[in-house]
């Protein structure tokens, strides 16, 4: 009895530490995906992931890059943006840094009905958990994702990209 309760003492410090990352992680994900949604694309770039910032070309060039697309998405008719972001997945040591995969249920609202499609943020902490940039790795080619985060762990496993589903009105 005293074994089993020295071992509890001893795990609970890793799990309350894995239940914190989890809820940090999960804060800062639905910032960057509220802050999509309404349009707020300093707070956007504030947490893309830095080289993914510098493949764009900088902070500037890539405020142009989203407002050109939300406007585009616009002119194609969609009204609105909404979404939520699911629970974290496991975290993977990547290098120096860690990695954690997030569902992100995105819906696009239009005349006729709403779409929602399913995406995927991939969190990166070069601080062991207390800040994260982020990459929407749902349609994102294995060679980017590789060119971006040298370090990426195979482990992780992105799953494929799937067609969004018609909701109507």
């Amino acid at each position: 009895m005293k074994l089993l309760r020295l071992l509890l003492l001893l795990l609970l410090p890793f799990s309350t530490l894995h239940a914190q990352d989890t809820a940090v992680v999960k804060h800062q994900a639905n910032l960057i995906a509220q802050a999509t949604f309404k349009g707020d694309y300093e707070t956007v770039i504030a947490y893309t992931h830095f080289r993914l910032v510098a493949m764009s070309g900088g902070k500037e060039k890539l405020r142009q890059l989203i407002t050109e697309r939300m406007k585009e998405l616009k002119d194609q008719g969609i009204t609105g943006f909404s979404g939520t972001i699911g629970t974290p997945g496991k975290f993977y040591l990547a290098g120096n840094e860690l990695h954690c995969l997030l569902p992100e249920d995105i819906i696009l609202t239009t005349s006729v009905g709403r779409y929602l499609s399913r995406s995927y943020l991939l969190g990166v902490s070069s601080d062991k958990g207390k800040n994260w940039t982020f990459l929407d790795v749902g349609s994102m080619s294995a060679d980017i994702l590789h060119q971006l985060l040298p370090n990426f762990n195979d482990d992780l496993k992105i799953p494929p990209p799937v067609k969004p589903e018609f909701l109507p009105n």
